[in-house]
Order: structure tokens, then sequence, then C-alpha cells
């Protein structure tokens, strides 16, 4: 007699299988995570072999490297291929750098680096209040030497771009704050190829330093309104002349 399969039957059974390797994966992450996170797995150190996993965990090969995968998207373990994973205590610059990736893609999108650069700027507005209200004397010379260093890097537009990202880091450092820096320090990364694009010359410089040299002043006579003003008016132009890249 003829046996007819059943393909509804078997959708479900192979849905069933998928739905428990997932769960087994997520339980092994959950495993693997814990022990990172208790250092038990301490930062910079490899994890256990893949056989070993494998049989500490009773799971399949799949399901260790689908582990893998997931703990590396988290940024709690960095891959290299042919290389055992190495733990990786998290902290704000591995949460960032985890979701590059993902910002990369929205910068794509319209409107996308727009979007990321006014997120910016809206930052940097609290910061310059904040620096208006709090810098101390530690915080105003490392401005003025910033300052300094930008204006004589007016001719050099390499330099004077270092010695404006250095400027900004100030802001983000005056809180004390170290998701700040480690947040500027991902807006670098994430903008510096429109940036490049950008045409610099001395004379642009001189604006951006004196747009610098105000926001500078504001602080420095703690007018957190008028450093705000500043810093928006000179951001604003920044991104003007960022949306002349794209046009171009």
């Amino acid at each position: 007699m003829v046996q007819f399969i059943n393909l509804k039957e078997i959708i479900i059974v192979n849905k069933t299988e998928s739905a428990q390797k997932g769960r087994i994966s997520d339980y092994l992450v959950d495993q693997l995570e814990a022990r990172i996170l208790s250092n038990n797995i301490k930062d910079g150190e490899t994890l256990p072999a893949e056989r070993e996993l494998m049989n500490q965990y009773n799971v399949s090969r799949t399901v260790v490297r689908e582990a893998i995968a997931t703990l590396s998207s988290k940024g709690l373990i960095v891959t290299k291929p042919r290389f055992r994973p190495v733990a990786r205590k998290p902290d704000v610059d591995s949460a960032l750098t985890s979701i590059n990736g993902m910002v990369g893609h929205l910068l794509s999108q319209e409107d996308g680096v727009k979007n990321l650069f006014y997120t910016r700027l809206m930052l940097e507005a609290m910061l310059v209040r904040e620096a208006a209200i709090h810098a101390n004397k530690d915080d105003i010379k490392a401005l003025r030497v910033a300052l300094e260093a930008n204006y004589n890097a007016i001719n050099d537009s390499d330099i004077f771009h270092t010695t404006d990202v250095l400027f900004h880091s100030i802001l983000y450092a005056i809180p004390n704050n170290p998701i700040f820096p480690a947040i500027q320090k991902a807006f670098v990364n994430w903008l510096s190829n429109y940036w490049k694009n950008m045409k610099m010359h001395p004379g642009k410089n001189e604006l951006n330093y004196n747009a610098h040299k105000k926001i500078f002043e504001a602080i420095l006579n703690r007018d957190p309104d008028e450093a705000e003003k500043a810093l928006r008016e000179h951001l604003t132009n920044g991104w003007k002349e960022l949306e002349e890249t794209f046009k171009s």
C-alpha cells in the first residue's frame, strides 16, 4: 500500500526542531554571557574550544557557532578566522562599536547623515551649557590650549581638522562621564568619511576657528545661553557646508 507523505506534519516537525535549536542556542548565549560578565571568563581570555563547549553543555557544533555569532553581535567577544573567540568585557566603546553596521545602514537612508549630525548638535548644545556652568580651571585651560592649536593650524587643513576634533572632545570630557567621550569618538568615526569629502581651505578654517573662539569666550564668561547660541550657529553652518558636499 502506498503511503503518502504528510507535508504539513513535516513542516511542523521542522519548525519545532528549529525552535528547539533556537532555545538551546539562547540558553548557551545566556550561560556564556553570565560567565563573561561575572569574570569567570576574564576580559581578553579565550573561550573554551568548540569541542569543549559541545561536551560541557551537551549541544551540537551548530548551536555553539550560533551562540558565538550572537555573542559577537553583542560585543561580548572578538572573533578572528582560525582563532578561538576572545572575551571582551562590555564597555561604552564596545557597545557603540557593535552597532557600527546598523548606523552605517541608517546613514545610507534619506536624511540619515542629517539626523545623526543634528543628534550631535543637540548633545553638544547641552554640553556647552554644562561647560559654561561647571567648567573648572583645568577644563578652561584645556579649551584654551586646544583653541590655540586650532588657530596655529589654520593654514594646514589636515592638522586643523585634528585640532577641531580635539576642541569638541574637551566639551564631551568636562562632565567627567565616560559615556560622553565614547559617544564623541563614535560620532567622529561615523561621520569622518563625509568630512573627508568636504573642501577645506584656510578661509573656512578661520571661520571655524572664530566659531570655536565665540564658544570658548561664552564658556569663559559663564554664559550658557550665549555658549549654546554660538554652538548651534557653528554646527548649523557646518551642516550647510557638509550638505554642499552631497550636492557636488
